[in-house]
C-alpha cells in the first residue's frame, strides 16, 4: 500500500512540476519530483528508488521539451547515491534528512548542468542563481513534504501497531508480604 502512495505522490509531483511553471516563475525553482525521489530513496529500496528516479526524470524531460535524458540521468544518479547512503547511515530523523535533500538537490543540479555542457547545449539561466534558488526552494518544500508524507504513512502504521499489540488487562497482584496478620 505504501508503494501505491509513493507512486501517486510521484505522479502528483510530476504534474505539479509541469503545471506550476506556467503559473508563477518562482515556483519553477522547486523540484517536486526530486523530493519524491529522495523520499523513495530513503526507504532503503535501491531498485525502486532508481526506477522512480528514472521515470520522474524522463517524464520531466519529455514534458519540458529540453534535452531528453539529462534529468533522467541526474535523478537516477541521485536516487542511487541517496539510497546507498540510507542503507549505510541511519537517516530516519527529519533533521538528518534536511541535509540529504539539500545535497541531493545540489548533485541533481550539477549533473543536469554538466550533462548540458557535455553535450554542447547551452542553458539560458545563470548557473549560480539557478542552483541557489533551487536549493532553497527544494529544501524548504522537501522538508514540509516529508512532514506531510511521514504523517500520512505513520498514521496508518500506528493503527496497525495498535491493533497488533493490544494491551492486555492486568490482574491485580496479591501482596506476598502480609504485615500484621498471622495466620
Amino acid at each position: 500500500m505504501e508503494q501505491v502512495k509513493v507512486i501517486v505522490a510521484l505522479i502528483i509531483a510530476i504534474l505539479l512540476q509541469w503545471s506550476l511553471r506556467n503559473v508563477a516563475e518562482p515556483l519553477s525553482y522547486i523540484d517536486f519530483p526530486l523530493i519524491i525521489v529522495v523520499y523513495a530513496s530513503l526507504q532503503r529500496n535501491s531498485i525502486r528508488a532508481i526506477l522512480f528516479g528514472t521515470i520522474a526524470g524522463i517524464a520531466i524531460d519529455s514534458l519540458s521539451g529540453g534535452l531528453l535524458g539529462a534529468n533522467g540521468f541526474s535523478k537516477t544518479l541521485v536516487a542511487y547515491i541517496v539510497s546507498e547512503i540510507a542503507r549505510r547511515v541511519y537517516l530516519d530523523n527529519l533533521l538528518l534528512r534536511i541535509p540529504v535533500i539539500a545535497g541531493a538537490c545540489l548533485l541533481n543540479e550539477f549533473v543536469y548542468f554538466g550533462m548540458h555542457r557535455l553535450l554542447g547545449q547551452h542553458l539560458n539561466a545563470p548557473l549560480v542563481e539557478t542552483i541557489a534558488y533551487t536549493l532553497v526552494g527544494t529544501t524548504i518544500t522537501g522538508t514540509i513534504t516529508f512532514l506531510i508524507l511521514e504523517g500520512i504513512f505513520s498514521e496508518n502504521s500506528r493503527v496497525k501497531r495498535r491493533d497488533f499489540f493490544t494491551t492486555r488487562r492486568q490482574t491485580r497482584r496479591r501482596n506476598p508480604i502480609r504485615l500484621g496478620r498471622r495466620g
